[in-house]
């Protein structure tokens, strides 16, 4: 039995063109038709160009390899060459300038290098969403893979198979089956199931036909449920037709024997675009104790009024009482909500031969009908016998606590079932919608059955437009689902009605036709069908040592509670879906989404859940289900887990499951997925990407694991930082910097760790990963500090500049930008509520990130207190204006102060400076300042003479106390120029002071 298995590095092992994966991945965030997200909200989906790149990096070996087969490389040769040839049209860029070359000299081709090259150049630009379709990049595609699998061992004919265990929303298995490969997708949760049952099985089997099914059928719904439904959505006697119903929940006024009506409204304004600006004017109506609205168009900023509620307590506009955020809270709790009985307070319109959007307010007629629907809906209730209840009264999240639970508030204001998200119309609508989504499958062929199945997918985008957590978006004048894909299900005050048999917004027939352009897009890549099945990742799936690749994208630690979210669309789903479908569902005793399994870190009880879900949990959790991908990996198969937690605690849990599962860590690579402005990004070192970590398993050619390898401690010490030395450059030309390149490195340097089955000191203490991570990021912080300072030894600086620049550094993005603390926007979900301050200024970082960083660099946090501040688990990096007390020795109350308006500040500034110095009666200035004890204490000081505007101050401080002779001044300036955010008055300060230096004559 051999030490070692001998196989060739696969490309993604070797390189990868990130930069342009990234920019393909981020601009597929803004492509809507045809694309899966549009069948079905999912939380935290890959996009499909970071995807298909990684499965082809993946499953092709690198041609430069020495162990790669020759009958790959002579296939690949060929593929190039021909593409050089024959579709040298579909490059771009740096493609393109290449293939000319190859073109032009076929011959450079025989270079395997080059050969790797136009791969990787093949693979960049098939990330391209316009290409995923193109024939000749899925014909190449497919080629490569099945010439690399055979070459690699696999039996001719068959396909290397690709496992995903957390299938979500199928965006990995579905490329899979795109590049040439098989796909097995399971999941836990039975919506996931369901939607990968589409994707990957019912639109390849069958395809068109699917289609035309799913528009007849969808027509014949929409019909008859006009039928039931008209004379509760009546029309305008004027022939404009309501497309949408703008709704405030209500509270009672608590002031002194007022006892009005107050509409929870977090915003006047109802259409707040230039072209077609449109608010609300509040009437306070004291005689009936409510208030009266009109709607005006044109509408200026300076003519419209806040709204009523803000951080959850409710302002009269009566008799002017803020009745408090505990006493809302506790009137909506007694109403489930209140959406049964919320305020109408608009009506949206279309007008036939008319473009745009029209706003009236509501009618007796309106109010009618919606009286009308509620008795309705209660005849209907009455008049039910099935098993499974009328409405959806299965529980909602509870919610409340830290983890994935924090993000559900509804039980806070009563909403306890899901019935109560909706108003009785919207249930009304839905219970009808989700009767004729069953009758489809009664009333055709069972080979089609699964027509039906498309059709709730359909209800899932009617249901999400349509609940009483759904917005008006007043500036594109549309309507935001309740859900929505983000990480919560926030309390919203006022929110929107769609019409569903209306012509625009939230209509049955307009989310049919987004279904379809799915349909039409999978079946336009004439792919086989995938194998699917709901089950754990924790169990054995297939046989040991069967599958060749296993890319996946698990749980984000504590970022997502995915089967809460989903219960929201299940509950809908079981009513509208057939019972062939529905039987196969595993659910819990609740009829909800199975949890006692799930591996995410969600420490709050819920039923059927025996253990909490603490951070022990997800770390046994998450090795037993990597133990099992181990097992059912060849032994020279690869497999790459996608991670994208900003918390050090969620990278070290993963980590640990990681290296404790017997899988060897070959390489990482940051792709761009994320917004900049998404949730969670604000405020810290969040991820703008998503890590693809590249593993191996550690067995022998046999299969079996391997044990017994023992590391050399001081081997591993001498070899990491050659390593990120080698690496961090190659991240840099990429972009890729800051935390994005911090988790970057973890690839490369736990290649060294991971080979083994334990490292040991001489001592023959074992070496844990957490004192190995802490070597990592100390290597990083020493590499990233070099590479900062450029040529100087960044050792001459002081620890108070070493550590202020590599935080800033560790917050930016690669794009000139760094995430400060800016002012968030308010919502009205309950983590917003209350007494929640607002972020002070500065620069923020997890704690444990700030103090990994600060010992890597020989920095001591709790002597630089001038510089940070330490509060619970955040650490913050002081602004410069923040620090001027410091620097100028005055009290608090003369301590530069954050203001919006600068001229204020500077008054401030100049009433700081006038006050701690004395004033030249010859000159009529100050005199400069005691310089500081440290580099970058002197630097902030002249920043701060800069912004008071004190040029001669700052010309004597520079020059008479040959603070600008030192030559680390100048340099940690440069640095830190190109480190604070361009919006900021440290940027403008900074540059200010450099911009002097010149004409003082350094």
């Amino acid at each position: 039995m051999s030490d070692k298995a001998k196989y060739p590095r696969r490309l993604i092992e070797v390189d990868l063109p990130i930069k342009r994966i990234s920019a393909q991945a981020t601009r597929e965030k803004s492509i809507r038709h045809g694309h899966i997200s549009t069948l079905h909200i999912w939380w935290a989906r890959r996009p499909l160009a970071a995807c298909r790149a990684v499965l082809c990096a993946a499953l092709w070996p690198d041609p430069a390899d020495p162990l790669c087969p020759e009958e790959f490389r002579e296939a690949a040769r060929n593929l190039m060459k021909k593409w050089a040839k024959d579709h040298l049209a579909l490059l771009t860029g740096d493609s393109y300038r290449d293939f000319v070359g190859y073109q032009k000299k076929p011959d450079r081709l025989d270079d395997n290098k080059e050969l790797r090259k136009a791969l990787l150049h093949f693979i960049a630009d098939f990330s391209n969403w316009n290409k995923s379709t193109d024939q000749n990049f899925l014909n190449t595609s497919r080629e490569l893979t099945q010439s690399a699998h055979e070459a690699l061992g696999g039996i001719k004919g068959t396909k290397p198979l690709v496992v995903d265990p957390f299938a979500g929303g199928g965006a990995m298995p579905l490329e899979a089956l795109r590049v040439g490969a098989d796909a097995f997708a399971s999941d836990l949760n039975p919506v996931a199931v369901l939607l990968n049952k589409v994707v990957l099985e019912y639109i390849p089997k069958y395809g068109q036909t699917l289609a035309n099914e799913v528009r007849k059928w969808g027509e014949w719904i929409k019909k008859e449920a006009e039928k039931e439904l008209a004379e509760f959505y009546p029309k305008d006697s004027n022939g404009a037709n309501p497309i949408a119903y703008l709704w405030a929940r209500t509270v009672v006024c608590e002031g002194p024997g007022c006892g009005a009506e107050v509409p929870l409204m977090s915003s006047l304004w109802i259409a707040k675009r230039s072209s077609n600006s449109v608010a609300l004017k509040i009437i306070p109506n004291f005689e009936k104790k409510r208030v009266d609205f009109e709607i005006f168009y044109d509408a200026k900023s300076k003519d419209v009024k806040d709204g009523t509620v803000k951080r959850g307590s409710a302002t009269c506009p009566v008799c002017g009482y803020t009745t408090p955020v505990a006493s809302v809270r506790k009137q909506l709790k007694l109403r489930n909500g209140g959406a049964k009985d919320a305020r109408l307070f608009c009506v949206v319109t279309t007008k036939p031969g008319q473009q745009g959007r029209f706003y009236r307010l509501p009618t007796e007629k309106d109010i009618i009908a919606i009286t009308n629907a509620e008795n309705e809906l209660n005849k209907r209730k009455k008049a039910w016998s099935e098993d499974l209840s009328f409405l959806p009264d299965e529980s909602t999240p509870s919610g409340g606590g830290p983890g994935a639970g924090r993000g559900f508030s509804l039980h806070n204001y009563g909403l306890y079932y899901f019935k109560d998200i909706f108003t009785p119309r919207q249930n009304l609508a839905l219970t009808i919608f989700a009767k004729l989504c069953k009758n489809v499958s009664e009333n055709m062929d069972n080979n089609l059955v699964y027509v039906s199945v498309l059709l709730s997918c359909v209800l899932s985008r009617v249901q999400d437009l349509n609940a009483s957590l759904s917005q008006w978006a007043n500036t594109i004048q549309a309507i935001c689902g309740a859900n929505r894909a983000q990480n919560r299900m926030p309390m919203v005050w006022d929110f929107v009605e769609a019409n569903p048999i209306g012509d625009a917004g939230g209509n049955w027939l307009g989310q049919v036709d987004w279904v379809i352009r799915v349909i039409e897009h999978i079946n336009n890549i004439n792919i086989q069908p995938g194998t699917i099945q709901q089950s754990a990742a924790q169990e054995q799936l297939l046989p040991d040592d069967f599958c060749e690749s296993v890319i996946t994208d698990p749980p984000y630690y504590d970022a997502f509670g995915y089967s809460d979210l989903s219960d929201f669309f299940l509950v809908w789903l079981k009513r509208s879906l057939p019972i062939s479908i529905t039987n196969n569902f595993q659910l819990t005793s609740q009829g909800l989404t199975p949890k006692s399994l799930e591996i995410i870190l969600d420490p709050i009880p819920k039923i059927d859940v025996s253990r909490i879900q603490d951070k022990q949990w997800f770390e046994e959790q998450m090795q037993i289900a990597l133990e099992q991908i181990r097992k059912i990996l060849k032994p020279d198969g690869i497999g790459v887990v996608v991670f994208a937690n900003k918390s050090t605690s969620g990278w070290e849990a993963l980590l640990e499951a990681i290296l404790q599962a017997g899988l060897i860590i070959t390489a990482s690579w940051p792709i761009d997925t994320e917004r900049i402005n998404r949730q969670r990004a604000q405020n810290s070192a969040a991820l703008g990407s998503s890590v693809h970590l590249v593993f191996r398993p550690r067995k022998y050619p046999d299969g079996t694991l391997k044990t017994d390898v023992i590391g050399d401690w001081r081997d591993i010490l001498q070899e990491l930082p050659v390593r990120i030395h080698e690496w961090m450059p190659h991240l840099a030309s990429e972009g890729v910097v800051g935390a994005d390149a911090i988790f970057a490195c973890l690839g490369p340097a736990l290649e060294i760790f991971s080979r083994y089955s334990r490292v040991e000191k001489a001592s023959g203490e074992v070496v844990t990963l957490r004192e190995y991570l802490e070597h990592i990021w100390a290597a990083v912080s020493k590499e990233a500090l070099n590479m900062i300072f450029k040529d100087a030894d960044a050792s001459g600086f002081e620890e108070d500049s070493r550590l202020t620049a590599m935080w800033l550094w560790t917050l930016s993005t690669g794009n000139g930008k760094v995430e400060s603390n800016e002012e968030e926007e308010e919502s009205e979900e309950e983590e917003s509520e209350g007494s929640k301050k607002k972020p002070a200024g500065g620069f923020t970082l997890e704690y444990d990130t700030a103090r990994k960083i600060a010992q890597g660099l020989g920095a001591h946090m709790d002597k630089l207190s001038s510089v940070v501040e330490i509060k619970g688990n955040k650490a913050r990096l002081h602004s410069v204006s923040e620090r001027a007390k410091f620097l100028f020795g005055k009290n608090d109350s003369l301590a530069p102060k954050q203001k919006k308006k600068k001229d204020k500040q500077m008054d401030l500034f100049k009433e700081l400076l006038a006050d701690t110095e004395e004033i030249n009666r010859d000159t009529g200035d100050i005199s400069r300042p005691e310089a500081g004890n440290t580099v970058m204490d002197r630097l902030h000081q002249a920043m701060l003479l800069f912004g008071a505007g004190r040029s001669e101050a700052l010309k004597r401080f520079l020059v008479e106390d040959a603070v600008g002779q030192d030559l680390r001044f100048w340099k940690l300036a440069q640095a830190m120029s190109a480190l604070y955010p361009s919006n900021t008055d440290e940027k403008r300060w900074i540059d200010g002071v450099m911009t002097r230096k010149k004409g003082l004559g350094f």
